[in-house]
Formats: C-alpha cells, structure tokens, sequence
C-alpha cells in the first residue's frame, strides 16, 4: 500500500524569514501537526509544537532558525517505508513530493488511521515502552522542560508520593502556560514572569483524570483512544492496576510497529538517523548482534537505536546521547551513554547493553538454578 490516497495537500506553510511569533499563533488558533517551512519558495525543513518549548527562544526568532530537517516523501512511497523515515526522522508529519514538487504533507495519525484495522493481532504488551521517565507532582516546570529535553519525548506521567498515576503533563500544556500566559504579560513584566512559571509545579498544569491503557489490550484499542481524543500516547498500566506505571504506548510505538520484517538479519531502526556522520547502519546492526549472540536463548524481536544532540560541542563535534533498546523474548533491555559524535556515544551505549545482556543472562541462570535445587528438595 502507498501513501497516495491519504497523504494530503491541506498543509500550513511559513517562509523561513517570518517570525516565531507567527508560528505560535498558528499553533494556537489552528493546532496542526507541523508547518512546512520554505525559503523562497523552496522546501527549508518542518517546525513541530515540540520545537518551540524552548523558552529562551524569542518571538522575534526567525523560523527559519527553529525549523528541523524532515525527510521528504514520495507520493507513492510505500505506508511501511514511510512509517519508518517518519521514526527515524524523529518526526510525525514529512512534505510529500510529487516528482520534484512539493505536494502536500503525510501525518502519522493519517498512516494510523489507515492501519487502524489491523492493529488488532498486537497487543499493547508487545510494543509498548516498558522504561518511562515520571514526574512527581512537586517536579517544577523548568525541571519537566529539563526532563523532556534530555530524554526526547513528549509527556511525562505525574505521580504522588506513593508511586500512584495521578496526572499527566505533555508539551502542548507546558507551551499553554509557558508561551500563551507569558504572551499577555508586559515587556516589563516578561522575565520575572518566565522565573514564577518555570518555578509552578506541574501538579498545577497537568491533566487529570489520565486516560489509561491495559497491558492486555489491543495495539487497535489504544489507538483509536489516541486518534479520539488526539494523544500523542497513553500510560501503560498492568492488568487491574489502574493507578500504577508499567509504561507508556506512543504513536511513535505503534509506527515503529509497522516496520517489523521478518528478516533473517536482525532489523535495526534509528532515531535521528542523520546524526551518524561517519557510523554505518550495517556497522550498528552488526556491532548489536555481536552482543546478542553473547545470549544465545534471547531471541532479538527488535533493535531501536536513538540519538540525541546536546548543545556542548568539543573541537565542533556535538555532545551526542545513544540510547539501543532490544525487545526480546527474555523483556526488554537497553543501554545508553554520550560521547562526543554518534561514534563515540555508540561504542559508550553497546558497552552498557552488552554488560545488561550479560546481567539478565546470569538473572536467568540463577532462576534456573534456584528451580532445580527446589526441585531435588521436594524430592528428598
């Protein structure tokens, strides 16, 4: 199936000399899924809500300073290619071209809504981020702005001294408070303003009750949840425990889902693929098999590789986060680390994996060990 009949042309476009204060606007009145930036008339890369929760980042910024590269679509590129390029472009909405014009853009949620049918042979189990960064609910904005920075998500799930789910605070109520309440303040009043909202906890902005999701339940129930109520995703909760964090589900999830394949080499998908510079994609997927194989009864179902770009530089090379999560038939397991270029922060990461691999091998052997002896015992 290709992207032809759902991408569509109802796009927002800016040119990238314009104002971040436009960009705001437009978010605030229409709330798209992303705006195409030009630059004379010429395709400049895409501006996500995510991007402006920069609160240093000025109206008077031009967009074109703020806009991140997406890749661009063929028209009739195939769903499950384009689901891929949207996940490892660390985006949700790309342009789509039609020979070399610009057409129109493809959203996520358009490629879920397309899927929605047969996403009931998974279950939310199967894919769901087991790994979650929680906030409490005394956590100040600057710190959840921190948080959602750093590890490169979205949302943050909000609990009480007991560990309980008792909220949840996303980008877009954070940019509610931080950038539309700022806005009415007088230049005067601007900064001291900033100071008072970055100091609020979170308790006071997020939402609540949270809209939940089963471990048990189907990968179609949860996201016709999301496309309903426009989640970027939803707390996951274990069976009859609806008060407690087992993980979270996001769209990015579920897209990544799609691009499963049954190959015999072990399918390897990456964030922020442009990042790599001088590091191979074969190079990552055999450097990550190495380690698997130190395990021979963990079977890999899938590799995701995430890099994250930091401000500090060394020499011009860029402070780099690597994060590789394997779902395996033995749970999930990860490892990360920084270094300074993709390179060095993926050695640091494999390193991590490779000792947590070698950990839930000696876990299991210790279980196995632990069963026999109780079973010689119940002999005597």
């Amino acid at each position: 199936m290709d992207i032809a009949d759902i991408a569509t042309q109802e796009d927002v476009e800016v040119d990238a000399g314009q104002r971040l204060a436009k960009v705001r606007a437009i978010f605030e009145r229409e709330n798209p899924k992303g705006i195409i930036v030009t630059n004379s008339g010429e395709y400049a890369g895409v501006i996500t809500e995510r991007r402006l929760l920069q609160s240093h980042v000025e109206d008077s910024t031009k967009v074109g300073a703020m806009a991140e590269s997406a890749p661009k679509i063929d028209r009739t590129a195939d769903v499950r290619d384009v689901a891929r390029m949207l996940v490892e472009g660390g985006t949700k909405v790309a342009p789509v071209f039609e020979h070399d014009d610009h057409w129109g853009i493809i959203t996520a949620d358009a490629i879920l809504e397309t899927v929605l049918d047969n996403l009931d042979i998974l279950s939310v189990e199967q894919i769901y981020t087991e790994n979650v960064v929680t906030a409490t609910e005394d956590t100040n904005i600057g710190r959840a702005i921190n948080l959602l920075r750093e590890n490169g998500i979205s949302r943050l799930p909000v609990v009480n001294e007991s560990g309980k789910l008792t909220g949840m605070v996303t980008t877009h109520d954070i940019i509610d408070v931080a950038v539309r309440d700022m806005d009415k303040a007088t230049h005067g009043d601007r900064a001291g303003d900033r100071e008072r909202i970055l100091d609020l906890p979170v308790y006071d902005v997020m939402r609540s009750p949270v809209t939940t999701i089963g471990l048990e339940n189907s990968v179609e129930a949860a996201v016709k949840l999301m496309l309903e109520h426009d989640y970027g995703g939803l707390v996951v909760t274990p069976m009859d425990e609806d008060d407690l964090v087992a993980g979270v589900l996001t769209k990015t999830d579920v897209l990544r889902a799609l691009t499963f394949t049954e190959e015999e080499y072990l399918d390897v998908q990456i964030t922020n693929i442009d990042l790599l510079n001088t590091l191979q994609r074969e190079e990552i997927r055999q450097s990550i098999e190495q380690v698997v194989e130190k395990y021979q009864r963990m079977n890999v179902e899938h590799a995701h590789v995430r890099f994250q770009k930091h401000k500090e530089k060394l020499r011009g090379t860029p402070l780099i986060q690597c994060q590789i999560r394997l779902r395996t038939n033995r749970g999930q397991v990860a490892g990360s680390g920084e270094g300074y270029g993709a390179n060095s922060a993926f050695r640091v990461a494999l390193d991590r994996l490779e000792r947590n691999v070698l950990e839930l091998k000696g876990t299991h052997s210790d279980e196995q060990y632990q069963g026999q002896l109780l079973r010689k015992l119940n002999e005597l």
